[in-house]
């Protein structure tokens, strides 16, 4: 415990931060395990589930359009449910971005849940300020994006706000805490801020936090799920995988660990592998909270399943939010067809060929095809490592035939569908196993707007609405001065 104030040194307790969801459709019997050890140690505890990506957002957005009360994390009482009774008796706090379009439809889901179970409904916060899409924010937007703007096919806009109003709500006595887009890593860094009342500008110990969020955003990673790689990185009990628990320490330095009696692994390989998922420079990690140095981090294996992270660094962050604007950009159709036996490659291939002289003209050239278990996780739109591949180097048995093809409206778009089924008859031979599907699409273009041009703040949910409670973070102080 390096350069600690008197203040904040040896009497205040660890915090105990479990993960139980590193995306939007994560499993939803993880969370019982990460309680049940939350609450067996006796420390101030909270679980977060981190459920938001860039298009699971956009998505969110969409649905929203079409029934206004929707637009939250589509799981969340099913996340929720094995867990909420447990968490309200042992005083563990739930922080969550499974809000994503809509925080108060969420909020007010989770009232409705503990209703139905018979709980006390808890004391839930609201966080505001990332939707920028509206017109407050719009000439900021043209003005950062210039032509990449998309006037008329705006989606949605969300800045990744900071964990500033979660530790305040949860200052304030929040059980629950519901935002939308925030920085993933400030799921942890608020609850960090509000349990040992570090400064804002303790860059050192924001730092040390942001990267135990970091190590718990996606979930399983770190517990060997994304690590697993059969005899080279064997993990143990993949099915009844633990999921994240970070111990922090006043220092901000942090202790990884999972629940006892589940599958998976914490090791010093998982650790790093995951300390530098996502990280484009080391020594410059960027969040809306601190700039994290990792150049020299240290990672201990302290016993079985207990990794220690150390010697994080941290800098001012820079000023700015990420936003990310998502816009439409057409329709994108796909089609399955495959192909087993002799020559199963050659029909497949001769199936793509047909179906790319019967859309014929210049749309073609928007026509991808794969050979799934040949060449297609590693191609290309353009097909060029596909073609590049031997004429007779192997003779797969099996071959699926996969077509996408992205075209500006939907009635364009559908003739892929309609040509892909009628390969059935039309040859080649033996083709079977259809699949279609057709979905509007989403494009992202990203942009930095000034922390200080946008409000953030957190609300109570809206039983306690007509009370008048608002503690927002204004743009003249708070999160943007700091």
């Amino acid at each position: 415990m390096d350069n600690l104030e008197p203040s904040l040194a040896p009497d205040r307790p660890p915090l105990w931060v479990g993960c139980a969801a590193g995306f939007s459709g994560d499993r939803t019997d993880a969370a019982a395990p990460v309680v049940r050890a939350l609450a067996a140690s006796g420390q101030s505890a909270c679980l977060i589930f981190e459920t938001l990506a860039e298009r699971t957002l956009a998505l969110a957005q969409l649905a929203r359009r079409e029934q206004p009360d929707a637009g939250y994390e589509p799981l969340l009482e099913d996340l929720l449910e094995p867990v909420l009774a447990d968490c309200l008796a042992h005083g563990i706090r739930i922080v969550s971005n499974f809000g994503a379009a809509n925080p108060e439809g969420a909020a007010r889901c989770i009232q409705r849940l503990a209703q139905r179970l018979g709980l006390r409904v808890p004391r839930i916060a609201v966080v505001h300020g990332d939707d920028v899409s509206g017109p407050a924010y719009r000439e900021a937007l043209r003005a950062a994006l210039g032509a990449e703007f998309p006037e008329d096919s705006l989606v949605s806009a969300n800045a990744y706000i900071g964990a500033r109003a979660i530790a305040e709500a949860l200052q304030a006595g929040a059980e629950i805490v519901v935002a939308g887009r925030v920085s993933d890593p400030s799921l942890t860094l608020g609850p960090a801020m509000a349990h040992f009342g570090w400064a804002w500008d303790d860059w050192d110990r924001l730092a040390r936090a942001t990267m135990a969020g970091h190590l718990l955003e996606c979930g399983a990673q770190v517990t060997g799920g994304y690590f697993a790689d059969p005899g080279f990185k064997d993990v143990q009990g993949l099915a009844r995988l633990g999921y994240p628990i970070a111990i922090i320490e006043p220092s901000g330095d942090c202790t990884i660990t999972k629940p006892e009696g589940t599958g998976g692994l914490v090791s010093e390989r998982t650790v790093k592998e995951q300390l530098l998922y996502e990280v484009h420079d080391p020594a410059a990690y960027l969040t809306p909270d601190v700039v994290a140095d990792l150049s020299e981090a240290e990672v201990h294996q302290l016993g079985p399943d207990a990794v220690r992270l150390s010697g994080v660094r941290g800098h001012a962050h820079n000023g700015h939010y990420k936003v990310n604007v998502c816009h439409a950009s057409g329709w994108l159709a796909e089609g399955e067809i495959s192909y087993a036996g002799p020559r199963a490659l050659e029909r497949a291939r001769l199936a793509g060929e047909v179906l790319r002289e019967r859309l014929g003209g210049e749309a073609a050239g928007d026509l991808r095809l794969d050979w799934i278990g040949v060449a297609s996780v590693l191609g290309d739109d353009a097909g060029r490592w596909r073609d590049a591949q031997p004429a007779g180097a192997a003779a797969p048995q099996d071959v699926r035939l996969r077509a996408a093809w992205l075209r500006p409206t939907q009635a364009q778009a559908r003739r892929l569908p309609r040509e892909v089924n009628a390969l059935y008859t039309c040859g080649p031979a033996g083709g079977g196993g259809v699949r279609t599907a057709l979905r509007a699409r989403l494009g992202t273009v990203s942009c930095l707007l000034a922390q200080q041009s946008i409000a953030t703040g957190w609300k109570w949910a809206e039983e306690e609405a007509d009370k008048g409670v608002d503690k927002g973070v204004e743009k003249e102080a708070g999160e943007h001065a700091a």
